[in-house]
């Protein structure tokens, strides 16, 4: 561990073991340290882990509960000290010199290679975040924000400041430390969607506001060709003295209050409120930032004349709001620049207090009038004035508009097929009819009220043939003249889904309202692709193999249709659904479907643990960039597709093999029952994670069961099945057992989707336990389903060792695998901890007191569990 780290993880851990002494007495410290040195000398090899076990089991439920307490605690100070070292590595790392995974290096290395479609790699770019409400942060606020608190204070602490500074905010440390211990870490009441939206908007106050201009200037920089050469010289053909390159990239959106497939809470009026908080607070941040470079513009007059455009819109501005504009004029007089934005920003201000005396009638106004002070300042010579702060809000402005994220709207296929059948038979509408209805009227007075980006797309779930596309096209037409403009979106899912994904699009250009929007878009369409519940049904293996036939195959569909793609890629945080480092995912699509262009989803913790803060977010979206010009460039495609040609023979062995073990595992008799018996499955509900249920249907079979929860589940019993299972079988069947893995070795040296599929595959084996495992399978009362899994497990980690030429897992990843190595201990510690719960539980416990406890006990060893491994869902 670095010494900085470990200089932060020490002073957090001992201001902890403060805080447990004077809240419970030396003696609780002393069972923690305990049950501490058991876990490690089990990982260590000098005993087998029933010490730990005994430990635990002798405790009271109470003395239990505070053990657990402490270790979750402990894993949310040591997560924020790993966040804190990442930053300053950032830092140190930004020298001046081109970083690797920067957009710099990106355009570095494209120009190295001779591609010589950058600039129309650039001038197409698109980089779509949608943030979702799908339940994987399993942090209350109060401890999100406590965190933060301690997280500020330490970064003071660090801070180089004098004696006196730093010994308050020690003391403010400690003080917030034992908050943070005495704050109950499990929410004591179900979410509901509009507190979701609320949640997501910190992340867009703190962060993602302030990043997105720096990231348009990180790229802008990057393909200045002789930036360094034009600053020495005093010349203004770099970046921030002249018009920018880089036209503004990124929209975000969000399905947080639009997503209600499957979640009932999600109306037609929380959809209408969730834009409203949007706009909010992307209305506050504009007008805060136009306030505050309108007080800094203090160019005079005299050395920066405005413009004849300026100087008439000051006099509009005079004639239409005198009283308000006379007040500016006095105090900055001879400051045209400074009092046109100081009136831009009341003008925000009334938009959105809904003042229609003064309101902007939309962001183009807005933005009219800031590239008028722009284009003033850049003929009277300020063109480092024009082309820099004023910059920044321009791109805001473009990025965001007045809604911030593009809300979109999913909805199940077949309540659609139901609705659509009570419309056309002209009799009474049952409530859940009303409500798409409904739903569809909201979207229209949405792009009345904020314009069509603000929600025009519709996702259909579970997305089976064109007609359920054209099913909601005749929805929304049966609204006459209230109808909304939509992009219907096809969500294909299952396997089966995925497979026949070309010939519902083929089926969709037949439908005149799709038709239509093409001719409106210039033909541009949208498809999501589904990870989750596509490895809930292949395994993990055989579904990234299908999701790139469907790339494949929906790229070639494309060129043939003169369409303009865009693939949304609906992945999760785990790697179990998709998750794992998003510049890897990226190069490993298929050839030629990025294109310039990448959607996917942000789900849960993934949120805060990318855009989070500043740096971390900066460096993530110039990541997932760097990765989407490299992708959309033909050398890289080239290498891509002549490895896919070689390869794709083994992969399609590996990828049967791997899907009938996988297949063969849950059709077994029983399994759905088993599955529950030996995880926190039917308990993880009751953590209140999201406004959404854990099941579409009240059916208890597993093709109801969400992907969320089967990940969640299986990664507190430390298998983290979803990651890896069938991959052994699969290598297995095309390797004489590990005989001869020389073919493979190639593979994972040469093709990219190869690479990361078994490096995935590694990091989910990592944080695997294998003996802790055993123990939650031996809770089925099913030895036979045990051993299939851990031979399996055995199978796999053998395999992919032989493959990728490691000794052990995550040879080559030596950060990660730190963190996972020093993480493992105390993890156990609480899989300990909930063993003792879960086995309790599934033996019955029949006083209703102890039930209670040891539900509690699970479940407060869930959120650990998650902080310790930080993965959910």
């Amino acid at each position: 561990m670095p010494e900085p780290l470990r200089r932060d993880v020490r002073l957090l851990g001992a201001m902890l073991g403060d805080a447990l002494v004077e809240y419970g007495g030396r003696d609780l410290l002393d069972d923690v340290e305990r049950l501490r040195r058991a876990v490690i000398a089990a990982r260590l090899g000098e005993t087998d882990g029933a010490e730990a076990a005994a430990l635990v089991d002798g405790w009271t439920l109470e003395r239990a509960e505070q053990v657990a307490r402490a270790f979750t605690v402990y894993f949310h100070l040591t997560n924020l000290a790993e966040e804190h070292h990442r930053i300053r590595t950032l830092r140190e790392r930004d020298t001046g010199g081109v970083v690797p995974g920067s957009v710099a290096a990106a355009v570095e290395r494209i120009r190295a290679e001779g591609d010589g479609r950058l600039a129309e790699v650039v001038e197409g770019l698109e980089f779509r975040p949608v943030f979702t409400a799908h339940p994987t942060e399993a942090r209350r606020r109060a401890v999100v924000t406590a965190i933060q608190r301690i997280s500020d204070l330490l970064a003071a602490l660090n801070a180089g400041t004098g004696a006196g500074e730093r010994e308050e905010a020690g003391r403010r440390l400690r003080e917030e430390i034992d908050l943070l211990w005495r704050t109950a870490l499990r929410r004591g009441a179900q979410m509901d969607p509009l507190d979701e939206v609320r949640t997501a908007m910190a992340a867009f106050d703190e962060t993602i506001f302030r990043v997105v201009p720096d990231v348009y200037r990180a790229l802008d920089q990057a393909l200045d060709d002789d930036t360094a050469e034009d600053t020495a010289e005093g010349g203004d053909g770099a970046s921030g003295a002249r018009p920018p390159r880089v036209r503004p990239y990124l929209r975000f959106g969000s399905w947080i209050g639009g997503d209600r497939d499957g979640n009932p809470y999600v109306t037609a009026r929380v959809t209408r409120d969730a834009v409203m908080i949007q706009a909010d607070h992307v209305l506050r941040a504009l007008e805060a930032a136009c306030g505050r470079i309108g007080r800094e513009l203090t160019v005079h007059e005299a050395t920066t004349p405005a413009s004849p455009e300026l100087r008439g819109a000051l006099a509009a501005a005079r004639t239409a709001q005198p009283g308000r504009t006379g007040e500016l004029a006095q105090r900055s007089p001879g400051e045209p620049h400074r009092q046109f934005l100081l009136y831009a920003a009341a003008r925000i201000a009334a938009t959105r207090e809904r003042d229609a005396d003064l309101a902007y009638g939309s962001p183009e106004e807005l933005l009219d009038d800031l590239r008028t002070v722009q284009d003033s300042l850049a003929r009277a010579g300020a063109v480092r004035q024009a082309y820099g702060r004023v910059q920044h809000l321009i791109w805001q402005v473009e990025t965001f508009g007045f809604h911030l994220a593009e809300l979109e709207i999913r909805q199940h296929s077949e309540l659609h097929e139901k609705a659509l059948a009570e419309v056309r038979s002209g009799g009474e509408l049952s409530e859940m009819t009303e409500e798409i209805l409904e739903t569809l009227r909201v979207v229209a007075w949405i792009q009345r009220r904020f314009g069509v980006r603000a929600c025009h797309r519709y996702v259909v779930s579970f997305t089976r043939s064109a007609e359920d596309i054209a099913n909601v096209h005749e929805l929304a037409a049966s609204l006459g003249d209230g109808a909304p403009v939509l992009d219907v979106v096809p969500l294909f899912e299952t396997g089966e889904d995925l497979e026949r994904a070309p010939r519902v699009l083929e089926g969709m250009l037949e439908i005149p309202a799709v038709r239509r929007r093409l001719d409106d878009t210039g033909r541009r369409l949208e498809v999501m692709l589904g990870y989750s519940d596509s490895a809930k049904q292949l395994g993990p293996a055989s579904a990234t193999l299908r999701l790139y036939d469907t790339q494949e195959a929906l790229t070639a569909w494309a060129a043939r249709s003169d369409v303009t793609l865009t693939l949304f890629h609906g992945r999760g945080g785990s790697l179990g659904r998709g998750g794992g480092p998003a510049n890897r995912a990226i190069l490993a699509q298929a050839p030629g479907s990025v294109a310039g262009r990448f959607k996917v989803t942000e789900q849960g913790e993934v949120i805060f643990a990318r855009y989070g803060h500043p740096q971390i977010a900066r460096r993530h979206v110039e990541q997932v960039t760097s990765a989407v010009l490299l992708a959309s460039t033909g050398p890289v495609q080239d290498r891509a597709r002549q490895a896919a040609a070689r390869f794709r023979p083994l992969a399609d062995k590996i990828g049967e093999a791997a899907k009938a073990a996988f297949r063969a595992l849950i059709e077994t008799d029983g399994f759905a029952a088993w599955f529950a018996r030996v995880s926190p499955l039917e308990e993880i509900a009751e953590l209140r994670i999201g406004s959404r249920p854990a099941r579409r249907k009240a059916a208890r079979d597993l093709d109801d069961l969400r992907a969320i929860p089967w990940v969640f589940a299986w990664t507190q019993t430390r298998v983290n099945l979803p990651g890896w299972y069938g991959l052994g079988s699969g290598l297995a069947a095309v390797s004489d057992d590990g005989r001869d893995v020389s073919e493979l070795r190639e593979a994972y040296e040469a093709w990219p989707l190869f690479n990361t599929l078994l490096d995935n595959a590694e990091m989910s084996l990592a944080k695997s336990d294998r003996a802790i495992a055993e123990r939650y399978l031996a809770l089925g009362g099913r030895p036979e389903m045990t051993a299939t899994v851990l031979a399996e497990y055995d199978r796999t980690r053998a395999l992919v060792l032989a493959v990728t030429g490691h000794e052990r897992l995550l040879e080559n990843r030596r950060v990660l695998s730190r963190a996972v190595e020093l993480r493992d201990p105390y993890v156990d510690a609480l899989s300990h901890l909930q063993l003792r719960a879960l086995a309790a539980l599934r033996a019955g416990v029949d006083d209703e007191e102890e039930r209670g406890r040891m539900e509690s006990l699970l479940l407060l060893s869930v959120n650990g569990v998650a902080a310790g491994l930080q993965n959910t869902g």
